[in-house]
């Protein structure tokens, strides 16, 4: 049986080398010609870490994860501490470490375990279909080439042309209110204790912090905003100052410290939730499947468990493209689309959509022991193939 993935993203590389575990032939093509992530890092939840060791990659993710002791809210206009709790209870309830990865060192891990000589880089897809008789499924490049395979896995991001040939039309992605700068800088226990994971709070605005491999800390910060707006590349200092004007020492040292060029301004959107992954032989996989905002950390965690479910669906029909898909499709719709509308809602507390709950939350965090943070945590993590069991 052959196999072409469309996309060399998480997703698509998860899903080339868990096809690949199964006797699958795999091929995978990719857009661009070089590894250029778009965002700094990812925070790699216990269910995503779970994908990875299940790949094979246990030993390379472990190196490159940062260390998350405990977590901490900090009122970003006082500097004073509304809550920090230990990480431990839900490394115990789950069973394995969560670890934020650099994303340009996670992709490579992943290429590296594919094969990067086995990649076709700078071949971008224009149009994906059935053959007539069924029997194939057939991408196009833009260069004009053609491959046909017994599958195709569209795994080609928010963007996705796949998604458009699946659901027959495109849809328009949501924008969720705000805008997230991020990037990469030292460790500096003035912005945040070194194994800690720490997040100011304020006005529907974050600034936060988590540990990356290499001694250094992933930032991010978070500014409602209308979408569209101007952006001069290399501004970002200056456009933070401005909207975390006042805030505490710890933010202002974190905005001094950061490198403006190398600083992303990214424009957050997500997409309705759909039941349709699956036309014929050709499937969607990872952000083309369930485009979600990153306010739970689950988005590439997501694409990890698709990979995962996609092979036991092979695993379970070897012989049936069809079954496989469907059984496919089966597994992860409703767990894709849950983790979708979570983010969302969190999205809407965290960015003050309505005021007056993010208030009432900014007030539940002066109160928090972390129990009600880490059991919602550990609800996301739980009901993927490598986590069934709901929590208690």
């Amino acid at each position: 049986m052959k196999a072409v993935i469309i996309g060399a993203g998480m997703g698509g590389m998860s899903a080339a080398i868990a096809l690949r575990q199964i006797g699958i032939e795999t091929h995978v093509y990719e857009r661009v010609s070089e590894n250029k992530p778009v965002g700094a890092a990812i925070s790699v939840w216990s269910n995503g870490v779970l994908c990875l060791n299940h790949l094979g990659l246990e030993q390379q993710t472990a190196e490159l994860g940062g260390i998350v002791d405990s977590m901490s809210y900090i009122d970003g206009h006082t500097g004073d501490t509304m809550c920090r709790f230990s990480m431990q209870p839900l490394i115990d309830e789950v069973g394995q470490r969560p670890y934020p990865i650099a994303r340009a060192e996670l992709q490579q891990m992943l290429m590296d375990a594919y094969g990067m000589d086995a990649i076709n880089f700078g071949m971008k897809m224009v149009a994906v279909e059935n053959s007539a008789g069924g029997d194939r499924a057939v991408a196009t490049f833009a260069d004009g080439t053609t491959v046909s395979a017994d599958l195709i896995i569209g795994a080609d991001g928010a963007n996705s042309i796949t998604r458009e040939y699946v659901l027959g039309g495109p849809v328009e992605r949501r924008y969720a209110g705000y805008v997230n700068f991020n990037g990469l800088v030292d460790v500096d226990e003035e912005i945040s204790p070194a194994s800690e994971w720490t997040t100011y709070v304020g006005d529907g605005k974050r600034a936060s912090v988590m540990p990356v491999a290499g001694g250094r800390f992933y930032f991010f910060f978070d500014v409602v905003e209308p979408q569209g707006l101007p952006y001069e590349k290399g501004s970002a200092r200056e456009v933070l100052r401005h909207h975390f004007a006042g805030w505490a020492p710890g933010v202002q040292k974190l905005i001094d410290t950061l490198d403006p060029d190398t600083t992303n301004r990214v424009e957050i959107l997500d997409l309705d939730p759909f039941d349709t992954w699956v036309k014929g032989r050709v499937a969607v996989l990872g952000d083309a499947a369930h485009n979600t905002t990153p306010d739970i950390g689950q988005g590439g965690c997501s694409a990890m468990e698709d990979a995962v479910a996609l092979q036991w669906a092979f695993q379970d029909h070897p012989d049936d493209v069809h079954a496989a898909l469907a059984s496919y499709q089966t597994a992860r719709t409703e767990r894709a689309g849950d983790l979708v509308l979570r983010a969302r809602k969190r999205c809407d507390v965290t960015h003050a959509k309505d005021p007056q709950a993010t208030a009432r939350w900014y007030d539940e965090l002066r109160k928090e022991t972390g129990d009600n943070i880490i059991r919602g945590i550990v609800g996301n993590i739980m009901g993927g193939p490598l986590t069934p069991i709901s929590p208690g």
